[in-house]
C-alpha cells in the first residue's frame, strides 16, 4: 500500500496582524468540519494558535519545542482539541538559538512529519511573523503555502519578500513548495481603499488570489479567548461560513 501523503499547508506572511493564526485555526477546522484528519502545528512562540484552543503555553511540559529541539517523537506532543495540535511553549522563543549548531535544522519539522504521514490528510503549520528559523522549517516542511494578506498596500509589500524567500527556499531546501494562494483578510468591504487593495492583488497573482474573501468582524476577537474557532463559537455567521467557502476552495485544488 501506497504511503498516502497529506497536503501540508503553511501559514506565512512576515508581516503580523494579518490574521494568520485566525486563518490557520479555522480553516483546519472546516477541514476537519468536512471530514478530514487535520494536524495543527504552532510555530509561533506567541503560542495564539495553542490559547485560542484553550491551552495556556506557559503550562506546557511538553511542545513542539521539545520535537525540533531534542527529536521528541511528535506524537507525544500532540493534544486533541477542536483538531489535534501541536502546540507552542514559552521555550520556543529560544528555539532558533538551540537549534542553531544542530545539523540539518532546517529539516527539524519536516522529518518529525514523517511518523505521523498517514495519521492525517493536512497539516496546517502557523508560523511566526518573521522569515527566521522557524518560519523555514515550516516552508521547508510544507508542499503550499497559503499567504493571509491584509487589505492595505503596505501589508502587500510583505509578499514581496516572501516570494523572494520562497525562491530561496526552493532553489536549497524545497523545490516542491508552491503559493496554494492569497487570502485577503481583514476586509473591510465599505472602503474604497480595500476594492483597489484587491484590484492590485489580481493584477499581479491573477487566480493566485482565492475568491473567498474574509472580512472584518469582532467575531474573530471573542472566539480564541473562548478556547475556540469561530466555527464553533457562531457555527452559523458569516465569518465561520467565509472560513467553510475557503475549505471548498482549497479541497478543490485537489
Amino acid at each position: 500500500m501506497e504511503q498516502k501523503k497529506p497536503k501540508v499547508i503553511a501559514f506565512a506572511n512576515q508581516k503580523g496582524g494579518v490574521a494568520k493564526t485566525t486563518t490557520t485555526l479555522n480553516l483546519a477546522v472546516a477541514l476537519a468540519e468536512s471530514g478530514h484528519r487535520v494536524l495543527c502545528i504552532d510555530m509561533d512562540p506567541q503560542g495564539n494558535l495553542t490559547m485560542s484552543q484553550g491551552i495556556d503555553p506557559d503550562t506546557l511540559d511538553n511542545s513542539i519545542y521539545d520535537v525540533l529541539v531534542h527529536d521528541k517523537p511528535i506524537r507525544e506532543v500532540i493534544v486533541t482539541r477542536e483538531i489535534d495540535l501541536a502546540p507552542a511553549s514559552i521555550d520556543l522563543a529560544g528555539a532558533e538559538i538551540a537549534m542553531s549548531t544542530k545539523i540539518g535544522r532546517e529539516r527539524s519539522l519536516q522529518k518529525s512529519l514523517m511518523e505521523v504521514s498517514n495519521d492525517y490528510d493536512f497539516v496546517c503549520i502557523d508560523t511566526p511573523p518573521s522569515l527566521g528559523l522557524l518560519t523555514i522549517n515550516a516552508l521547508t516542511a510544507a508542499n503550499k503555502v497559503i499567504v493571509p494578506v491584509q487589505c492595505e498596500y503596505l501589508s502587500m509589500r510583505g509578499l514581496i519578500q516572501l516570494q523572494n524567500t520562497l525562491q530561496m527556499i526552493r532553489e536549497n531546501l524545497n523545490p516542491d513548495i508552491e503559493i496554494e494562494g492569497i487570502l485577503p483578510t481583514l476586509m473591510d468591504t465599505r472602503t474604497v481603499h480595500a476594492k483597489e487593495a484587491i484590484e492590485i492583488l489580481e493584477e499581479n497573482f491573477g487566480d493566485r488570489v482565492f475568491a473567498s474573501r474574509i472580512k472584518k468582524t469582532i467575531r474573530f476577537a471573542e472566539a480564541p479567548v473562548q478556547g475556540m474557532s469561530v466555527l464553533k463559537y457562531e457555527p452559523n455567521g458569516s465569518a465561520a461560513e467565509s472560513y467553510r467557502a475557503l475549505a471548498k476552495e482549497v479541497l478543490s485544488h485537489g
